[in-house]
């Protein structure tokens, strides 16, 4: 049992509804801007070569991935890591919806792996992602303050 099993809260519960917005505009700024590594074995790349450049972490689950014990490992290290390396870290409900939003382009046969998200500042790509990206770190910072250290939150439904 992890400290988010005993405390779960919602962004909704402390009015935070803006932050699901805000990661929206973020990943599709990032996306258009080349800033968005998508996957966990691409993130980890990324993680191990260059984590000055990641400005956020998004780890997406549905509920069917809760059992998946190779994801959730992968999921711990990556928390670790980003949290060892001061690197915000979301989790994010809702694969789906993620896969609407950044538009899942790969044929049926190949799902793309968007359990793992990576926002970097890499290619100049810093200053267009400012807005939203200060709501959502300033919302990190709150659920720290509560302890919780990983919130959890979902993207609008359109």
């Amino acid at each position: 049992m992890t400290l988010e099993d005993l405390a779960p809260c919602k962004a909704d519960t402390y009015g935070m509804e803006p932050a699901g917005q805000a990661l929206e505009e973020l990943l599709l700024e990032a996306q258009k801007q080349g800033a968005a590594t998508l996957g966990v074995y691409e993130a980890a790349k990324l993680l191990n070569v260059d984590p000055d450049s990641v400005l956020l972490c998004v780890l997406a689950a549905d509920e069917e991935d809760e059992a998946d014990l190779a994801l959730q490992i992968h999921f711990t290290l990556i928390q670790a890591f980003c949290c060892e390396n001061e690197i915000a870290v979301l989790r994010l409900g809702g694969v789906q919806r993620l896969a609407e939003l950044l538009g899942d382009t790969n044929a049926p046969d190949e799902p793309r792996d968007l359990h793992c998200v990576l926002l970097s500042g890499g290619r100049g790509a810093t200053h267009l992602l400012q807005p939203p990206l200060h709501r959502l770190t300033a919302f990190c910072a709150e659920s720290r303050g509560r302890d919780q250290w990983v919130p959890f939150i979902s993207l609008p439904q359109r």
